[in-house]
């Protein structure tokens, strides 16, 4: 049974992860991972599709922006 669904492109079990992430983590995990969206090419779109289901689960652009690494590292 495990296989069937395997081999229908659906793994055999789903993990899920929680992270506890401080701002300055947050930002610096937000800005790799729209990094890695320019290093992968257009014809990439499973890496594409994964990166963004990611990005959509952190605080919307404007709310990491407003972010201070420099004062979050200092209280760090």
């Amino acid at each position: 049974m495990a296989e069937e669904a395997e081999r229908a492109g659906q793994p055999r079990d789903e993990f899920h992860y929680h992270l506890e992430l401080t701002p300055a983590q947050l930002k610096i995990t937000h800005t790799a991972l729209k990094s890695l969206l320019d290093d992968f090419g257009h014809e990439q779109h499973d890496v594409h599709r994964v990166i963004h289901e990611v990005l959509g689960k952190l605080p919307d652009d404007h709310s990491i922006r407003a972010i201070s690494l420099d004062d979050e590292l200092e209280r760090g």
